[in-house]
Protein backbone atom coordinates (compact mmCIF):
# COMPACT_ATOMS: atom_id res chain seq x y z
CA UNK A 1 0.00 0.00 0.00
CA UNK A 2 1.23 3.48 -0.85
CA UNK A 3 2.31 5.45 2.22
CA UNK A 4 1.26 9.08 1.89
CA UNK A 5 1.88 12.16 3.98
CA UNK A 6 0.02 15.45 3.79
CA UNK A 7 1.44 18.95 3.71
CA UNK A 8 -0.54 22.15 4.20
CA UNK A 9 0.47 25.78 4.57
CA UNK A 10 -1.01 29.21 4.65
CA UNK A 11 1.07 32.31 4.31
CA UNK A 12 -0.53 35.31 5.93
CA UNK A 13 -2.88 36.70 8.51
CA UNK A 14 -5.43 37.17 5.69
CA UNK A 15 -5.98 33.43 5.79
CA UNK A 16 -7.16 31.47 8.78
CA UNK A 17 -6.11 28.40 10.72
CA UNK A 18 -9.06 26.52 9.20
CA UNK A 19 -7.25 26.78 5.86
CA UNK A 20 -4.90 24.04 7.10
CA UNK A 21 -7.85 21.83 8.03
CA UNK A 22 -9.51 22.48 4.66
CA UNK A 23 -6.33 21.54 2.80
CA UNK A 24 -5.94 18.35 4.85
CA UNK A 25 -9.58 17.40 4.21
CA UNK A 26 -9.10 17.67 0.43
CA UNK A 27 -5.91 15.63 0.60
CA UNK A 28 -7.53 12.99 2.83
CA UNK A 29 -10.36 12.61 0.32
CA UNK A 30 -7.85 12.17 -2.50
CA UNK A 31 -5.83 9.59 -0.54
CA UNK A 32 -8.99 7.66 0.24
CA UNK A 33 -9.99 7.56 -3.45
CA UNK A 34 -6.52 6.24 -4.31
CA UNK A 35 -6.47 3.71 -1.49
CA UNK A 36 -3.39 5.28 0.10
CA UNK A 37 -2.60 5.08 3.80
CA UNK A 38 -1.89 8.46 5.44
CA UNK A 39 1.14 8.20 7.68
CA UNK A 40 1.65 11.80 8.69
CA UNK A 41 0.62 15.41 8.47
CA UNK A 42 2.94 18.39 8.21
CA UNK A 43 1.92 22.04 8.25
CA UNK A 44 3.35 25.53 8.49
CA UNK A 45 0.97 28.29 9.53
CA UNK A 46 1.35 31.96 8.61
CA UNK A 47 4.69 31.38 6.84
CA UNK A 48 5.47 32.44 3.27
CA UNK A 49 6.14 29.77 0.66
CA UNK A 50 9.03 31.74 -0.80
CA UNK A 51 11.61 30.02 1.42
CA UNK A 52 11.73 26.38 2.43
CA UNK A 53 14.48 27.09 4.95
CA UNK A 54 12.28 29.17 7.25
CA UNK A 55 9.51 26.56 7.53
CA UNK A 56 10.16 24.00 10.28
CA UNK A 57 7.52 21.51 9.20
CA UNK A 58 8.66 21.34 5.56
CA UNK A 59 12.19 20.80 6.85
CA UNK A 60 10.93 17.84 8.93
CA UNK A 61 9.07 16.52 5.88
CA UNK A 62 12.25 16.69 3.80
CA UNK A 63 14.22 14.92 6.52
CA UNK A 64 11.61 12.17 6.77
CA UNK A 65 11.60 11.83 2.96
CA UNK A 66 15.35 11.24 2.98
CA UNK A 67 14.80 8.48 5.53
CA UNK A 68 12.21 6.83 3.23
CA UNK A 69 9.34 7.18 5.66
CA UNK A 70 6.70 7.63 2.94
CA UNK A 71 6.11 7.17 -0.77
CA UNK A 72 4.17 10.28 -1.78
CA UNK A 73 3.41 13.79 -0.55
CA UNK A 74 -0.08 15.18 -1.05
CA UNK A 75 -0.76 18.91 -1.04
CA UNK A 76 -3.76 20.92 -2.19
CA UNK A 77 -1.51 22.72 -4.71
CA UNK A 78 2.19 22.75 -5.50
CA UNK A 79 2.54 26.34 -4.28
CA UNK A 80 1.67 25.07 -0.78
CA UNK A 81 4.99 23.20 -0.85
CA UNK A 82 7.18 25.65 -2.71
CA UNK A 83 7.00 28.42 -5.25
CA UNK A 84 9.00 28.40 -8.49
CA UNK A 85 10.63 25.02 -7.89
CA UNK A 86 10.31 21.87 -9.95
CA UNK A 87 8.63 19.05 -8.07
CA UNK A 88 9.51 15.40 -8.29
CA UNK A 89 6.92 12.89 -9.49
CA UNK A 90 6.63 11.67 -5.89
CA UNK A 91 4.80 14.87 -4.95
CA UNK A 92 1.15 15.21 -5.87
CA UNK A 93 -1.22 18.11 -5.84
CA UNK A 94 -4.94 17.61 -6.01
Amino acid sequence: MTRAVLYARYSSDNQREASIEDQFRLCEEHAEREGWRIGGRYFDAAISGSSMILRPSIQKLLSDAQRGMFDVVLAEALDRISRDRPMSPRCSSI
